[in-house]
C-alpha cells in the first residue's frame, strides 16, 4: 500500500510537471529516493543534517543559475534547522515516516527539476545526496543478492552498524562530514569545473564503498568477539 502511494505520487508529479527526463528513470529515482530517505532516518540527526546540507546545496546551485526557486530551497533548508537542533543526539523530536518520505520525494523532484531546467548537470543531485544514496543502495543490493525479504525491517545499513559500534553522536559526526564533503565538492565543480563532476561522483563512490567495507569488517569482528564471549 505504501509503495503504491509513492508510485502514484511520483506519476502525478511527472504528469503535472512534465520534466524533460526519461519518465521511467525519473519514476524509479523519485520512488527510491522517497524510500531511502526513510530508511536512513534511523539515527539521531542524520536525516536532519542531510536535509540542511542537501537543500542548502540545491539553493546555492539554483542561485548560481539565477533560478526563481532559490528561495524555496533555502526556506526548506532553513526550516529544518530548528528541527535538527532538537534531533541532535540525544534526540527529543523525530521525523517519522510523515517527515522523511516527503523530504526524499522533494530531494528527487527538485533534483530532476533543476537538471531539466538547466540549473545543474545530471550528476549534481546524486553527488549532493551521495551519502544517503550509497548507504541505502548498497544495503538493498546486498540483501537482494542474499535473497532476503527486502520489504522487512532490518538493521543492516552501514550507519546502523556504526551506531551500535560507536554510538549516535560519532556516527552523526562522520556522516555529516561526508555530506559536507560530497555537497561541497559538488558545488565547487558546478561553479568552476562542471566537467569533473562525473569523476567526483565515481571518486566519492569509491570512498564510501571503502568506508562501508571497513564498517562491515569491524561489525563482523565485534559479532565474532560477542559469540566467543558468550561461549566462555
Amino acid at each position: 500500500m505504501r509503495l503504491a502511494v509513492h508510485v502514484g505520487a511520483a506519476v502525478l508529479w511527472l504528469w503535472l510537471a512534465l520534466p524533460n527526463a526519461n519518465p521511467v528513470a525519473a519514476l524509479i529515482a523519485i520512488v527510491w529516493m522517497a524510500n531511502l530517505y526513510n530508511f536512513m532516518d534511523g539515527s539521531d540527526g542524520l536525516a536532519g543534517a542531510m536535509t540542511v546540507v542537501g537543500f542548502g546545496a540545491y539553493a546555492a546551485g539554483a542561485a548560481w543559475a539565477g533560478a526563481d526557486d532559490t528561495a524555496l530551497f533555502l526556506a526548506l533548508a532553513a526550516a529544518t534547522v530548528p528541527f535538527l537542533a532538537r534531533n541532535l543526539p540525544p534526540a527529543s523530536v523525530f521525523l517519522g515516516d510523515v517527515g522523511s518520505v516527503p523530504l526524499g520525494f522533494l530531494a528527487a523532484v527538485f533534483g530532476i527539476t533543476g537538471w531539466s531546467s538547466g540549473w545543474w548537470p545530471m550528476w549534481f543531485p546524486p553527488l549532493v545526496f551521495a551519502t544517503f544514496i550509497a548507504d541505502a543502495s548498497v544495503t538493498l543490493a546486498s540483501r537482494v543478492l542474499r535473497r532476503e525479504r527486502v520489504w522487512e525491517a532490518h538493521r543492516e545499513h552501514s550507519y546502523q552498524r556504526l551506531v551500535l559500534l560507536r554510538g549516535h553522536f560519532r556516527t552523526l559526526k562522520l556522516y555529516a562530514a561526508l555530506m559536507l564533503g560530497t555537497a561541497g565538492s559538488a558545488l565547487a565543480a558546478l561553479f568552476w569545473a562542471p566537467a569533473i563532476g562525473p569523476a567526483l561522483l565515481v571518486g566519492w563512490g569509491a570512498i564510501l564503498a571503502l568506508l562501508f567495507v571497513a564498517i562491515g569488517y569491524h561489525w563482523r569482528r565485534k559479532r565474532g568477539q560477542d559469540v566467543n564471549e558468550s561461549k566462555c
